[in-house]
């Protein structure tokens, strides 16, 4: 673990917000005063790092023991600050542009607001997606995010009868939308996706991939039917070729990032923008929501 008079910087670098770096600095001295935390820190970062670079490796992190109090919430983040020397270590090695690197392990501090909208305290809800972050698999590049990948087999199978020359377990950069960064305009994303084009063949040569893929609910072709032809989200749809869409309803999808929490009742969410209308409407009207899966040509 880092000294903790080092603590606060290393926070502002990652984007954690300024109302939580107070409560960390004091969390963060158990880990000196208490050395089965410190054992238990080391042993996670272990596993978290280990074959740092490779695709898709879910390393299982060691349990946490009961008792751990505000710690609880708080010791992914410690995890993702004590691996932070191997992930640049990985950056430099890969020859990613420091702007970029900065800006993708910020993302770390947009997930503690997005804990802190949705659970009203501090924390980190979805732990395992900072994985991708500090194993080197994941980048952002503008207002999107490129997560290294490979096909799986219902979307591979649906590009190769497309005519592409890919198949399942094929290389692929698989699409992401962040949080907190503005509007997603044709322009930003045409941007985004034109910057990863040049960055992973410039800084992963050996993974060239013919293709980009996205699963999320915002490809479901029902949103169609509530927005304007020209809205964003619409733009956006527009990028990708449809692959399959799910079977299965995923209402909380929506719910949670439009409105923050997944467990909010349909009947008490406001209806202030389009958007909003559209995924409340919807569900009030007895209507669910689809993950779509969908890709484009790089």
């Amino acid at each position: 673990m880092l000294p903790m008079e080092d603590l606060p910087a290393v926070l502002l670098d990652l984007a954690v917000p300024h109302e939580d770096i107070n409560e960390l600095v004091v969390l963060g001295r158990r880990f000196t005063d208490e050395p089965e935390l410190a054992d238990l820190l080391e042993r996670s970062v272990e596993a978290l790092v280990r074959d740092l670079g490779t695709v898709e490796l879910y390393s299982e992190l060691p349990p946490l023991p009961d008792g751990l109090g505000a710690l609880e919430h708080w010791f992914p983040v410690f995890v993702c600050v004590a691996a932070l020397p191997y992930v640049r270590a990985y950056h430099q090695e890969r020859g990613i542009p420091e702007r970029i690197a900065r800006h993708t392990l910020a993302d770390l501090g947009r997930q503690v607001a997005v804990h802190r909208r949705r659970h009203g305290s501090g924390g980190l809800s979805v732990p395992g997606w900072m994985r991708l972050h500090f194993r080197g698999e994941i980048y952002q590049l503008g207002r999107l995010h490129f997560q290294r990948a490979v096909l799986g087999g219902r979307t591979g199978r649906a590009i190769r009868a497309a005519g592409m020359p890919s198949a399942p377990g094929d290389p692929c950069l698989s699409v992401h939308v962040p949080d907190f960064l503005g509007p997603l305009t044709p322009r930003a994303c045409a941007e985004s996706i034109a910057s990863a084009k040049e960055f992973f063949a410039r800084h992963f040569p050996d993974e060239p991939c013919r293709v980009a893929v996205c699963h999320s609910w915002l490809l479901d072709p029902q949103l169609r039917s509530y927005l304007p032809a020209d809205s964003n989200i619409v733009h956006f749809q527009d990028l990708f070729r449809t692959a399959y869409r799910s079977e299965e309803p995923s209402d909380r999808e929506p719910v949670s990032f439009v409105f923050g929490n997944p467990e909010l009742d349909p009947a008490t969410l406001p209806q202030r923008t389009g958007v909003e209308r559209a995924v409340a409407g919807h569900l009030l009207a007895g209507g669910h929501w689809y993950i779509g899966h969908g890709w484009f040509e790089l």
